[in-house]
């Protein structure tokens, strides 16, 4: 018997470059956790047979970071297929609305129903009384608005509205958050892991966050109330995907630590690893107090867990206040990132720039205290943008304050907003010198003999520091969207730039790339010098700074990260008092 086809193509798109042209890889950085996620729930539809015994529902992915989508090209593939199709825009962030857009319109114009998801239409529906223009643009074009998660079986009725022919224009389930225990697992056909740099694939184990920084779109459209997935479901998600030969891992939770059950994970991990033998590791979030929970960091590092991106955001007291971001407190981060350094975790912390209280020189004078004083390893720059979904963006937007109208440059990367003080000129100056400042080829030497005393070899920091360096440098782009081998396709321009020609277009492309080749190559000779003398140092596990230095009350009383900001010594009085307390509670216990 002849079945029918259902096909339902999931799309993750990028955004535009400066130039117009979509931003993707032959490799790019990192998978996307929400192409997986949803992924998972189509396969499971597909085996429970949600459209009928008599409908085969078809899958496709699509990674635009590292494969060019060509609308026409999927157009006539889904013509000659009999059946109906739902072409879904996956996880569109809010600089890659306008992309997403362009994607949806041949396709709309071709008769296809299209719908859009993600933190752009879920942070705006959650958050504003009126749909923004292009969200309402969107619907005016017959597509089809997803806000919230689609756990739960919600993909089953959307599935079967498109088979219908009846998709409404609007699914809202941002008042009704599922749970995501149990619910099938996110992955990915290995083809799209093995185009990310280092072959990993990313999932979450908790969605949502109870703290209210202002700038955050995550307690918006995740909630503030965190729900949790199962050790069997991690366990699963492991098994299913190093059955592909996938063995990295980035858990994309916005902060793991403050997972309630992130002690049965590890576990469970550390039976994988040691138990079976798994060679398996993983990248995590976690905020500058996770320290103070016992035994967190032993496990975590015993569990495979050796690389930990934290949420830094600024040494400045008054900065963390204005953002609500309370919960960070500086006196904090040294003990925080020499813990996470004798466990031999490198550490990547986020840090935002155009705090209501920065200043060009405030901001270059932070990031020298931060490379005398703090051991980090990998720092990573954003503007402070109010993004769609934030508390941020509504306040500027009721307030009428002016934001940039293009949605593709809410990137972290440009800025969209006016400071209160500094010049726009002076703040993307400090941008870009942040980054010149903090990979200097000197600062590098100081973190590759820090990385050394701690008994690891230099290279393995060298490469990654490169890539932070050579990103904003050498590709203009944030690390976070950057790739090996830039691809560009001469007719996927952004509509109102003109096409360039064959003749001048495909010379110059070819340039570029060997120029950037060439420009790589010369900023890792420049840097390589300073790896040598690490290396070939006899003394190197001797090497000691300030940075290395256990903190007391003594060296934090020096630290200009406490008398050199505002609010920093109010800062240390407030932990001494909260150190004696908490002693003082200890006390009576044992009595």
């Amino acid at each position: 018997m002849t079945r029918d086809v259902f096909s339902f193509v999931m799309i993750k798109p990028t955004h535009y470059d400066d130039e117009g042209y979509p931003i993707q890889w032959m490799t790019s950085a990192i998978p996307s956790n929400t192409l997986a996620a949803l992924n998972g729930l189509a396969i499971d539809c597909k085996q429970r047979r949600v459209l009928g015994e008599d409908v085969e529902l078809r899958l496709s992915t699509y990674d635009e970071t590292n494969a060019r989508v060509h609308p026409p090209k999927i157009i006539k593939a889904l013509k000659t297929v009999r059946g109906k199709a739902l072409i879904a825009l996956v996880g569109v962030q809010s600089n890659q609305f306008p992309r997403a857009m362009d994607i949806a319109r041949p396709f709309r114009e071709a008769g296809f129903q299209v719908a859009i998801g993600g933190f752009h239409v879920s942070g705006c529906i959650s958050m504003l009384k009126d749909l923004p223009a292009d969200i309402q643009e969107a619907r005016d074009l017959g597509i089809t608005i997803f806000a919230g998660e689609a756990e739960e079986r919600r993909l089953d009725a959307v599935l079967r509205d498109a088979q219908a022919g009846t998709l409404k224009p609007i699914y809202n389930w941002m008042a009704a958050l599922p749970s995501v225990a149990g619910e099938p697992i996110p992955i990915l056909p290995a083809k799209h892991i093995k185009r990310t740099a280092g072959s990993h694939s990313s999932f979450d184990l908790g969605r949502g966050c109870p703290f209210q920084c202002s700038f955050c779109t995550i307690i918006n459209v995740q909630g503030r109330k965190s729900r949790f997935r199962t050790p069997d479901d991690l366990e699963e998600i492991i098994r299913e995907n190093y059955a592909q030969g996938i063995n990295h891992f980035f858990i994309t939770d916005d902060n793991f630590a403050r997972n309630k059950d992130w002690e049965s994970f590890v576990d469970r991990l550390i039976e994988l690893r040691h138990g079976e033998g798994m060679r398996i590791k993983f990248v995590i979030q976690v905020d500058t107090l996770c320290h103070r929970i016992p035994n967190f960091i032993e496990k975590c590092t015993r569990a495979g867990i050796n690389r930990v991106f934290i949420g830094l955001e600024n040494i400045n007291p008054e900065n963390l206040a204005a953002a609500k971001k309370t919960q960070n407190r500086i006196v904090e981060y040294r003990d925080m990132i020499q813990a996470w350094k004798r466990h031999k975790a490198i550490t990547y912390a986020g840090y935002i720039l155009g705090f209501p209280g920065d200043s060009y020189e405030s901001i270059m004078r932070d990031i020298e205290i931060i490379k005398k004083e703090l051991p980090l390893d990998l720092l990573e720059f954003f503007f402070l943008t109010p993004l769609p979904g934030s508390e941020d963006h509504k306040r500027l937007l009721e307030k009428g304050v002016w934001m940039d109208p293009d949605m593709n440059k809410y990137d972290l990367n440009h800025r969209v907003s006016h400071h209160p003080t500094m010049s726009d000129a002076d703040w993307e100056r400090a941008y870009r010198d942040a980054w010149a400042a903090y990979y200097s080829p000197e600062h590098m030497q100081t973190i590759m003999r820090r990385f050394a005393a701690n008994g690891r070899s230099p290279i393995n920091i060298l490469w990654l520091m490169l890539w932070f360096a050579g990103c904003v440098q050498i590709e203009g782009v944030h690390p976070l969207e950057g790739g090996f081998f830039r691809r560009k396709a001469r007719r996927d321009r952004r509509p109102g730039l003109p096409i360039e020609p064959a003749w001048s277009f495909y010379p110059k492309y070819i340039y570029g790339l060997l120029r950037d080749q060439c420009r790589w190559l010369a900023l890792l000779a420049r840097v390589w010098p300073y790896y040598l003398k690490v290396k070939r140092d006899p003394d190197r596990q001797a090497y000691r700074d300030l940075a290395l230095t256990p903190s007391s009350d003594e060296t934090l009383e020096e630290l200009e990260m406490i008398t050199g900001t505002r609010g920093g010594e109010e800062a240390l009085a407030k932990s001494r008092r909260d150190k004696q307390l908490r002693e003082k509670v200890r006390e009576k216990m044992r009595a």
